[in-house]
């Protein structure tokens, strides 16, 4: 299995991948052991002195002003966390649970926390055995960190609350630890609240849409190229010349793309060959590159919100190399929260713009000479014209989802927290227009293909017929006559998400953007 060493300096993306969707193995470095113990001894040296230190004898965000005994402490940090989990709603998915407990730890192994070496090492623990705290949809509102989300699994750790085993059952978590011979943590001081403020579960969600929209615009590119193909369009408008003289990167990897899966075609340039000639492509297929391209520099820009975040240790108070513990607003998540919403818009533009060429592919009118609604018999048949429907509903529900978070907030915690970012719900939006994108690309490449092999005397590109081949392979069945069209639209959703459309073409051209 492979393993996942965390260190003082952050993390990647991909060690966030490879424990939150491929269950690596974490252990903590010898430098982080080292660093934590440095900072737990400046948190207790603190701790034992008569002066008030906020989240170390302090009460917390409008409580701020008490002092807090020594005989209390202890139990002042076990119920910030009781207190504090307290999210409602359906569960949160397992692969985001874990990001966020595994991105938690990143902060506390940093040294600037003052947590114990003990409690970082049983949290490794937990993610090692598999155990899943049961995390809710809603009780964050992305300032002083995922508070609601991170109580949850801080509980856990406690051996407190409800996780999911690793045979899949939730059941509770004092239970699963004692199985997996995890002694639960007494927390001390400052260690509750620095278990809960972070931005952990808006940026492991953030981290895994990267990954997923990055497979996804290479897959809409490609579809791209085959409604191109299959409304004998030109492929004149993606020549690099063109796209060197505007030269946004995502642009001109898009439209390198579209001609490499073009290349050899026997379907593009047939303008002169029609009783109404054109002269230019609509918008959607001409432009193509230049929308999808815009979405690659729109992820570009969340990439590097994203590895600035994975190298920063969130939490308030922080203990600094100097030795000071200093009160911040580091956990507020604005920085995250806009370019979940900035991703959010540009996925529903990508699936606007993919319907559109969809429904040009299903028009009469509009195709090019291809049957009505791809149908066998039309008249008899309806073809994909609900199919359609489909996509759309879809692309109006991206639409709304478009809309941000992070220009709301609410006030809490009596004013003192008079300003949120309402990160995680743009994280949880987000998600949704991931998998619905996928659904309206895999709609597309259904029309697309369908309508390729309806151009019958005439030969694709052999990138072209390689995707077809393989999607017919994969269950996404071909032109006839009608018959229940769900199962078809589900096959092409899921050979979109399992890379299959990519990989298939990727065989022949070579390597995508």
């Amino acid at each position: 299995m492979h393993t996942v060493v965390v260190g003082t300096s952050g993390t990647t993306a991909e060690d966030v991948i490879a424990v939150a969707r491929g269950n690596a193995r974490v252990e903590l470095s010898a430098e982080a052991v080292a660093a934590l113990g440095r900072a737990r001894e400046i948190v207790e040296a603190l701790a034992a002195k008569p002066e008030p230190v906020y989240g170390v004898s302090t009460g917390f965000g409008a409580l701020a002003s008490r002092h807090i005994s020594p005989e209390l402490r202890a139990q002042l940090q076990r119920n910030i966390v009781r207190s504090h989990a307290a999210g409602m709603g359906p569960r949160v998915e397992r692969e985001v649970v874990r990001a966020l407990m595994f991105l938690r730890l990143k902060t506390v192994a940093s040294g600037h926390t003052g947590v114990r070496p003990s409690v970082a090492q049983t949290m490794a623990d937990v993610l090692n055995a598999g155990i899943t705290p049961v995390v809710h949809e809603y009780g964050s509102l992305g300032c002083s960190g995922d508070l609601a989300p991170l109580s949850h699994c801080a509980l856990a750790l406690m051996g407190e609350g409800d996780a999911e085993g690793p045979d899949g059952t939730v059941r509770p978590a004092g239970e699963l630890l004692a199985e997996a011979g995890i002694a639960p943590v007494e927390l001390r001081e400052k260690e509750g609240l620095a278990l809960l403020n972070g931005t952990d579960g808006m940026l492991g969600m953030l981290i895994m849409a990267l990954a997923d929209l990055g497979k996804l615009y290479t897959a809409a590119d490609i579809t791209a190229a085959l409604t191109l193909e299959a409304l004998l369009g030109t492929e004149k408008v993606l020549q690099p010349e063109l796209h060197a003289i505007r030269p946004h990167p995502g642009q001109g990897a898009s439209a390198a793309n579209m001609a490499a899966v073009l290349e050899g075609s026997g379907l593009t340039g047939h303008f002169q060959e029609e009783s109404a000639p054109r002269v230019q492509d609509a918008y959607s297929v001409r432009c193509a590159p230049q929308v999808a391209g815009a979405g690659r520099d729109t992820m570009a820009h969340a990439a590097l919100v994203a590895s600035r975040e994975l190298a920063a240790a969130v939490d308030n108070p922080v203990v600094l190399p100097d030795g000071r513990v200093e009160s911040n607003g580091n956990f507020h998540g604005a920085p995250v929260a806009y370019v979940l919403d900035f991703l959010a818009i540009a996925a529903a533009d990508l699936g606007s713009i993919a319907e559109r060429r969809t429904d040009r592919l299903l028009d009469k009118n509009r195709s090019h000479g291809l049957p009505p609604f791809l149908a066998d018999d039309a008249g008899v048949d309806s073809g994909l014209m609900i199919a359609q429907y489909t996509q759309a509903a879809l692309v109006s529900e991206m639409k709304r989802l478009a809309v941000p978070a992070s220009a709301d907030s609410i006030p809490s915690s009596a004013m003192q927290e008079d300003h949120v970012s309402m990160g995680w719900s743009a994280a949880r939006k987000l998600r949704t227009a991931v998998d619905n994108l996928n659904r309206i690309i895999a709609i597309e490449m259904y029309a697309a293909t369908r309508a390729i092999e309806l151009r019958h005397g005439l030969t694709a590109a052999p990138a072209s017929r390689a995707a077809i081949a393989a999607a017919r392979a994969a269950g996404v069945e071909g032109p006839g006559p009608d018959r229940f069209l769900a199962p078809d639209l589900a096959a092409a959703d899921a050979f979109i998400r399992s890379g299959g459309l990519v990989d298939a073409v990727e065989a022949v051209t070579g390597p995508l953007a």
